[in-house]
């Protein structure tokens, strides 16, 4: 699984409108409205790495209301239910 996060800024006034646009794209796991450098930060999850380029480059970018985007790859996910998981095999 490819995870992606992508930081998103938009035109004044479209935050909300945009992040519903962008959650409906295949691939979007979740957006978020963000305080700091940016406006939205979107969650990807694709099955494919080339698919990363049509979601972010072609869909969300080309997107007249959006200004900018930066995408960070993940190498690796850790998350505290992975960990719970992982102790709870050798439990009984």
């Amino acid at each position: 699984m490819i995870t992606a996060l992508v930081e998103i800024d938009v035109e004044r006034g479209r935050v909300a409108e945009t992040a519903q646009r962008i959650v409906d794209i295949e691939g979007m796991a979740e957006v978020w409205s963000v305080t700091g450098g940016c406006d939205l930060v979107a969650l990807v999850k694709l099955h494919e790495f080339d698919a990363l380029a049509e979601v972010v480059a072609e869909t969300v970018a080309a997107m007249p209301e959006v200004l900018r985007t930066n995408t960070v790859l993940a190498f690796k996910v850790y998350s505290k239910q992975d960990l719970e998981e992982s102790f709870a095999v050798g439990a009984g």
